[in-house]
């Protein structure tokens, strides 16, 4: 009869020994960035070009319109992958704080009119030879990144609970005012999801996280109440039949094409509901038409791939010793599950709709541009991991790197990153002096398997160590061979005779 632990064991689901295997190389976190991304971003593609053919060729007599300008956004994307994974951490922390400042300022612009255009019921585009752009997504980026910088060199100095929130929160009401002003309450909610990130994985205390976030939850339900349009679309989602020709038409006509999709979809590039049934397909309902071609099948692959990015993002932040580079992967991660959450959560009806749209895969030149350049900033961190550090100072680098000729990543140094903060100091602050050289945590040089030797936390307390260990040589030094000592025995415990030297210590000191 077997036992419990053995019954166990043989019912235990376990990924396959070849996964394991996969996993534990020193670049997978850095591959499944790349595959990942690679993938949303052609599936993106390929369901713009279905979704918004019959529109594309009913306003411009040509079916590849929307698809030739999503096209040439992603290539703009990979292109700001490429730079974004080529960047050095220290330059992005360098630069965090102005590149911050200058999307205020376009946020700012883009309420002037003559300069901001008006789309989609916002005053949140510049249009540069027909071609949109929304600076509301550079500023998620530059806000996430000043922020990590921030706290980062925050949590190193030890700040209190006041250094922690200024100056970031109340840059983040800044932003959040000039976006409430286009009016644009799904890019507000984005930065919300930002800023509660930020904070969370810089270790605000929780009944100072809880109340922040009550108080942006406060805030969001005034928005969404004092616009008649945002209020319909409320109450439509309260009820759901109280105006299926109005407010809720958009969410019953995207309920029916996942409901015709069935199981495995009614073909790619076979959906009704593009043909001017479901507005804005190609776009924020994207997610609809999915459903429909690809079927539940097609749904649930959307949703994995999400989900295998979001446990790369947690399994670099766990991994990275750089306390920046933790906070800053962490958000990103939060930032992209939030967003594609809320997405997916108004097409099927479990959330209002905001207007977020599903990053990669939606139609939106901006967006897709910027989620790469998020990405890329993923991929760069994750050759950070000590192990990959190690590979690639080695020469065991993948296809990817020798094709793109990235350059080797340096290992982490407390030296480097006060060297960062010391950088940055105009947007954190004044910094600490550094630490004296006899309390750094001494790194050794990269050996076999490049890792530094283990340090002790406190260097004073463990210098007797060595001394203690010098003195073990010296007393086996002192005891030649063939010494005659009374030595216990292991069988009887009694202490037997061993040959004496005559040259031993005790035999010069008795003459």
């Amino acid at each position: 009869m077997s036992s419990p632990k053995a019954s166990r064991s043989r019912w235990s689901v376990r990924p396959p020994r070849a996964v394991d295997t996969w996993m534990d190389r020193p670049l997978a976190s850095f591959h499944l960035v790349v595959t990942v991304a690679a993938m949303l971003t052609t599936l993106g593609v390929v369901m713009v070009l279905s979704a918004s053919s019959v529109e594309a060729y009913a306003e411009d007599g040509s079916a590849y319109t929307m698809f030739t300008r999503q096209v040439i956004f992603a290539v703009v994307g990979v292109v700001a992958f490429v730079v974004a994974l080529r960047l050095p951490i220290r330059v992005i922390r360098a630069w965090s704080f102005p590149l911050f400042v200058i999307s205020v300022v376009l946020l700012v612009l883009v309420l002037i009119p003559g300069i901001g255009t008006v789309a989609q019921g916002t005053r949140g585009w510049f249009m540069i030879g027909g071609v949109g752009l929304q600076p509301s997504e550079i500023a998620k980026v530059t806000f996430a990144v000043w922020g990590a910088h921030l706290l980062a060199s925050r949590r190193a100095e030890r700040a209190d609970l006041k250094g922690l929130l200024i100056p970031l929160v109340p840059a983040a009401m800044v932003i959040f005012a000039l976006i409430v002003l286009q009016p644009d309450l799904g890019t507000t909610v984005a930065l919300g999801i930002i800023l509660m990130a930020l904070l969370w994985f810089a270790g605000l205390p929780l009944k100072w996280f809880v109340s922040i976030v009550g108080g942006l939850a406060v805030a969001g339900g005034v928005l969404a109440m004092t616009a008649g349009y945002r209020s319909a679309r409320i109450a439509q989602w309260l009820d759901p039949g109280s105006d299926p020709q109005g407010a809720g038409y958009q969410s019953r006509q995207a309920l029916y094409s996942l409901a015709d999709g069935g199981v495995f979809g009614l073909g790619l590039g076979q959906s009704r509901a593009k043909w001017s049934y479901l507005p804005n397909a190609h776009n924020d309902f994207i997610f609809a038409i999915i459903g429909e071609e690809l079927g539940l099948v097609g749904c649930v692959a959307v949703i994995g791939l999400f989900g295998l990015l979001v446990f790369t993002g947690l399994r670099i932040a766990a991994r990275v010793p750089d306390p920046f580079m933790k906070i800053l992967v962490a958000t990103f991660t939060v930032w992209i599950l939030a967003q594609a959450a809320i997405n997916i959560g108004y097409v099927i009806g479990l959330l209002p709709v905001t207007g977020l749209q599903l990053p990669l895969v939606s139609a939106g030149g901006t967006s897709t541009a910027i989620t790469l350049l998020v990405l890329g900033l993923l991929a760069n961190i994750s050759r950070h991991e000590p192990e990959a550090v190690a590979a690639l100072a080695s020469g065991h680098d993948g296809k990817v790197g020798r094709l793109l000729r990235l350059p080797v990543p340096q290992p982490y140094s407390p030296v480097e990153a006060q060297r960062a903060r010391l950088q940055g100091r105009g947007a954190a602050g004044p910094v600490r002096a550094p630490a004296r050289a006899a309390d750094r945590p001494r790194t050794a040089p990269r050996g076999a398997a490049g890792q530094p030797r283990a340090t002790a936390q406190h260097p004073r307390a463990a210098a007797p160590q060595p001394r203690a260990a010098a003195a073990q040589p010296r007393a086996a030094a002192a005891q030649p061979r063939g010494a005659r000592r009374a030595q216990p025995d292991a069988a009887s415990g009694r202490r037997t005779a061993v040959p004496h030297d005559p040259r031993s210590p005790e035999r010069r000191r008795r003459r």
